[in-house]
This record gives structure tokens, C-alpha cells and sequence, in this order.
């Protein structure tokens, strides 16, 4: 296939529809999925019944047909229902996709008069499906794992199966130096303080943003007096991070400087999570000594604390 001579916005050109596709699919980066992390979304209906709906939004459809077909951009304004079957004696499996479906490639439909894309059900997928039959041009939606004999679709039988066409990410790094006055933290008491008391910084989280992956560390602790174990973690807001990382020392009662460094993902799907997206939450140093540590830990003007975090959108 030759080049296109006329590239699109050229005044008193013509541009044909594919153009504007492969344009779509230039501007999507090759990427096919809904827009953002909170389009088109499969629920239950309001009353649960013989369906779902499908949340206002849109979308980037990759034609699959011919590979110069393109991509097309598909908007559901408000929301829409879909019927869904009952079973029978077996349960099954059905996915709902958002389908173009193009007669200048395939099929017979009509633009004039008939929906080019639409809601579709296929039924009877396997129950760990996630992606359309090939040659499909369509994004998936959801997975609806419905029991034997069964008419009432809850939300316990969707499986969310929406991708972002291209997730907005935000990474902030910011380091934190003390300057206060030394402080300790010595004996064996197992439960977490901060430590220092104080917050690290303020973090600003994107109301769109699905998960945080936080690299936190601490420079020139000073451990001393003694053995040093002790746990090592950071809280976000009211949020305790999962992972522990141990300070595990065995140099006895002279005077040393430490570093220690722990990664985590935390999911901003849940409902802790939610409730800080669209929000400013600040990030503290936690530490809980153990049952045999003998000796201190202690920060002074030499001490620092690197949040790196990367917000990333997912579904929501």
C-alpha cells in the first residue's frame, strides 16, 4: 500500500475515514481499552435482575480485521443496560464487550441505520476468560460468572475485565532531612510507633490513581548500646504498609550508621484506599523493636528519608 499523499488537516484536502482511524490509533499509542479507570463500568442493576449496566464513558477499539484498519473511539453517554440469560441445570460464563463492527471490513450492517459498535454478550466463554474470540474488534468489559438455575446477576458474578487504552502515572520523590534534636527509641516493646514522630512529607493522591508503589528508605540511622532488631515500614495516611522490613543487627554496643530501604504497592481500590484518591495524606516512619534487641536506634541532622512514590490508574 502506498503512502498517503495528503496528511490529515491539510486545507482543501480530502481525508478519508480510514485516515481518521489510523490517526486514533496513532494518538492511543497502539493501545486499545477505555479511557479512564472509572469508564464504562459493568454493574449490577440498580434492582438486581436479568442484566447489568454499563457506566457512562469511553473507549479505543482496535480493529482486528485488516491490519490497516485502525482504531475507533466509541463514546456511551450516561448508562446502559444489557440483558443477560438465565441458566439452566449448568452455570456459565458470558463476556460483555464493547464491539465495532465496520462493513467496510466485515458483516453487513448499515451506518445509515444500524449501530456500528454496540454492547455484546457472547456466551459460554471459559470461566478464566478475559479476552474477545480473535478477530474480534472489540475491548472486553466484564466476565459474568453466573451459577446453574440462576436469573438475578449480582456483583459478586462480575469480573471486571477493563484495561486503560493508556494510564496516567505521576511519580513524586521527596526527600525528607532531619533537623531536630537526636531522638531514641530502645527496649522491647512490639508495637509500631512513629518514629521520629514526625511527617515525612504530604503526598497529593490523584483521584484517579488505583495503586501507589512507594520506595521508602532511611539514610545514617544511628544504631548503638547494643544488638539492634527492630522492623521498619512507613504509614500513609492511616494506612500501614504490609511489608516489614527487619533491621537485623549483630555488631554489639559500638557506634554505627545504617541504611535500610523497603518497596510496596498499596491498592487505592479498596475502601481505605479510596477514601484518601482526591486527597492529601501524609507519610510517617514506623519502627517496632523486638522481643531481643538490646540496643538504641536513634536519628540526628545526618539522618534522611527518600519517598519515591509512582501513582498509577487502573480500573476503579
Amino acid at each position: 500500500m502506498a503512502l498517503v499523499p495528503v496528511p490529515i488537516a491539510t486545507l482543501g484536502a480530502e481525508h478519508s475515514a480510514q485516515q481518521f482511524r489510523m490517526m486514533i490509533k496513532d494518538l492511543a499509542r497502539d493501545n486499545q481499552g477505555v479511557t479512564t479507570g472509572s469508564d464504562l463500568k459493568v454493574t449490577a442493576l440498580s434492582t438486581p435482575g436479568a442484566g447489568v449496566q454499563i457506566g457512562d464513558g469511553s473507549a479505543v477499539i482496535a480493529g482486528k480485521v485488516s491490519p490497516v484498519q485502525g482504531y475507533y473511539n466509541a463514546y456511551n453517554i450516561g448508562s446502559d443496560t444489557v440483558d443477560i440469560s438465565a441458566t439452566g441445570g449448568t452455570g456459565r460464563s458470558d463476556m460483555l464487550v464493547l464491539r465495532v463492527e465496520d462493513p467496510e471490513y466485515e458483516g453487513t450492517r448499515d451506518p445509515a441505520v444500524d449501530p456500528i459498535v454496540f454492547f455484546q454478550v457472547i456466551p459460554n466463554v471459559s470461566s478464566s476468560a478475559t479476552t474477545p474470540p480473535a478477530g474480534y474488534s472489540a475491548v472486553p468489559l466484564a466476565r459474568i460468572d453466573i451459577p446453574a438455575s440462576t436469573a438475578t446477576i449480582t456483583n459478586a458474578m462480575i469480573k471486571d475485565l477493563r484495561q486503560v487504552a493508556n494510564p496516567r502515572r505521576d511519580r513524586i520523590v521527596t526527600p525528607y532531612y532531619y533537623t531536630g534534636a537526636i531522638v531514641s527509641l530502645s527496649g522491647t516493646s512490639t508495637t509500631w510507633v512513629s518514629f521520629p514522630n514526625v511527617v515525612l512529607a504530604n503526598l497529593a493522591i490523584p483521584s484517579w490513581a488505583a495503586t501507589a508503589k512507594i520506595v521508602f528508605s532511611a539514610t545514617n540511622l544511628i544504631l548503638r548500646d547494643g544488638n539492634v532488631f527492630s522492623g521498619f515500614r512507613f504509614m500513609l495516611g492511616t494506612t500501614e504498609a504490609a511489608q516489614v522490613v527487619w533491621i537485623d543487627d549483630n555488631q554489639g554496643t559500638g557506634f554505627r550508621r545504617h541504611f535500610v530501604e523497603m518497596v510496596e504497592t498499596l491498592d487505592l481500590t479498596t475502601t481505605a484506599g479510596a477514601a484518601m484518591r482526591g486527597t492529601t495524606q501524609p507519610i510517617r516512619a514506623r519502627m517496632r523493636l523486638d522481643p531481643v534487641n538490646a540496643g538504641k536506634i536513634q536519628v540526628d541532622t545526618y539522618t534522611t528519608f527518600k519517598i519515591d512514590v509512582e501513582f498509577s490508574e487502573g480500573r476503579l
